[in-house]
């Protein structure tokens, strides 16, 4: 489970957007730029390039 303190600052690398957090799948996901970015032991991976599409 990701702080919320960290939740409230992160946000989409490629278009600055507000990100969902999904637990149960453990990613973020961008609406705007439709893609999933990977939580990976608790750890965001915020890398455009690593990023999946929705």
């Amino acid at each position: 489970m990701l702080d919320k303190e960290l939740l409230e600052i992160l946000v989409c690398p490629k278009c600055k957007g507000e990100l969902e957090y999904r637990v149960e799948a453990q990613e973020l996901v961008c609406h705007a730029c439709r893609l999933r970015y990977e939580i990976r032991d608790d750890i965001p991976i915020m890398l455009v390039d690593e990023a999946k599409p929705l």
